[in-house]
């Protein structure tokens, strides 16, 4: 289950190695970053780069991978249907 920013201390956000989605458009706004937290376990953070000191939720391992196999299997190309 994902958890929220309020979860995380700022030092822990503050040691995360922030990657900017390579699919994100540069000139829209509509920017995803996602990186690894620092503690050893594996979870990831997800925040909008545009607002870096907004609203960041965190996902197990299993969940990130989850969500990458379906990204890259189409699951969530909505444009399709």
């Amino acid at each position: 289950m994902s958890r929220p920013r309020d979860a995380l201390s700022p030092d822990e956000l503050a040691k995360v190695a922030w990657h900017i989605s390579t699919k994100s458009d540069n000139g829209g706004g509509n920017c995803v970053e996602a990186g690894p937290l620092a503690d050893g376990t594996g979870r990831v953070a997800v925040r909008h780069s545009r607002h870096p000191n907004g609203e960041v939720i965190v996902y197990t391992r299993g969940e990130w991978e989850a969500f990458i196999a379906g990204a890259k299997e189409g699951e969530f190309d909505f444009s399709a249907e």
